[in-house]
């Protein structure tokens, strides 16, 4: 992860400022203290991640801003970090938001547990979900599980025969083999996403089949993500902005940083804007799909922005002898891989003809 000096004081950002709120600052400023000093370790982190879970408000209850702030500020200080914290806060706003509520206690969930959100498909490997008169039980192999060995719990897809359900899992079942690899990143080394293996293990059913990927709360966690990545895009302009104080800069580190400052403001701009729809419940006028992949496009352009225009201005100085720095940029570059490309902007294009008329 990508820690700061111990002597650096942790900067929130603010996603929103036409909705200023002192007790969301104080909670957001109480909540980074710690970052800088998690150093890489995945347990505190975790253990961290568990405490701020129970005193930040889930994006379901009290609206995505919040979150969404927190989860950017995290970034901003430290990449790795926030790649813990972002799962566990989506698994809380999911449970949060299930009708009827998830049989937590009987799979040995509580306020301490950590979480992580195992959605992912692979070519090969298939997770089936059986029921029996024991309850439900999941067999096969879920690719990309990320921390699945250090987590408590997860919420996992499975196919079961009504098609695509989402389950909560106990991680520490014997049951449940996380394998240790493959895994060979030189970004968030730390956060290992690898399979995991289950033989009949015991689960419990979160919603009906379908209601993971149909709720708009799907979309709103995918801009979640994206806070963080333009959070750690923000820890690379900051060092940006602190070399034009240690020397005066020249004509080109000054247009390096003002083309950061557009691209990151412009994606700070889209990410206030779609927390503003959400929060207010105004996001019927287009599907939540559609303001998800438009935001999480214009974040992802802005993180290419900002690393290209960073690594001209700085050089491969930081690069090789400054660790912050340089873990920060490897562990942005893969986080931001996460978003695919070129197909997500063609499943946008997708969704925009098929609403049959221009959305601009």
């Amino acid at each position: 992860m990508t820690a700061l000096p111990t002597t650096a004081r942790p900067t929130a950002v603010v996603l929103d400022p036409s909705r200023p709120d002192a007790g969301r600052a104080l909670r957001l400023t109480a909540a980074l203290a710690d970052v800088p000093v998690l150093r890489g370790d995945v347990g505190p982190a975790l253990a961290w991640a568990a405490r701020v879970g129970r005193t930040v408000p889930v994006a379901s209850t009290g609206g995505v801003l919040e979150p969404w702030e927190l989860l950017a500020s995290t970034a901003a200080v430290d990449v790795g970090v926030a790649r813990v914290l972002e799962p566990h806060l989506d698994a809380l706003s999911i449970l949060a938001q299930v009708p009827g509520g998830v049989d937590l206690a009987s799979i040995g969930a509580d306020e301490d547990s950590t979480w992580g959100v195992f959605a992912a498909e692979g070519p090969g490997v298939r997770l089936e979900a059986a029921r029996s008169t024991e309850g439900w039980q999941l067999t096969g192999t879920k690719p990309w599980c990320s921390l699945a060995a250090s987590l408590s719990h997860a919420l996992v897809t499975a196919w079961a025969g009504d098609g695509r359900r989402l389950f909560a899992l106990d991680l520490r079942a014997p049951e449940v083999s996380p394998d240790p690899g493959p895994w060979v990143a030189r970004g968030l080394p730390e956060i290992v996403s690898a399979p995991v293996r289950l033989r009949a293990a015991r689960a419990v059913p979160v919603g009906g089949p379908g209601w993971y990927l149909e709720r708009p709360g799907f979309a709103w966690g995918g801009i979640g993500v994206a806070a963080c990545w333009w959070g750690g895009a923000v820890g690379l302009a900051r060092e940006l902005f602190a070399s034009t104080q240690r020397r005066d800069p020249d004509q080109l580190a000054l247009a390096h940083l003002g083309a950061v400052d557009v691209a990151l403001s412009g994606a700070r701009a889209s990410l206030a804007e779609v927390s503003r729809l959400v929060d207010e419940a105004t996001t019927e006028a287009l599907a939540p799909g559609v303001l998800a992949r438009r935001a999480r496009g214009v974040v992802v352009r802005a993180v290419d922005e900002t690393v290209k225009h960073c690594s001209h201005a700085l050089g491969p100085g930081p690069m090789t002898v400054d660790e912050g720095y340089a873990r920060r940029l490897a562990d942005l570059t893969l986080y931001v891989r996460q978003h695919h490309a070129e197909r997500d902007d063609a499943s946008l294009g997708r969704d925009l003809v098929a609403r049959t008329s221009a959305p601009w």
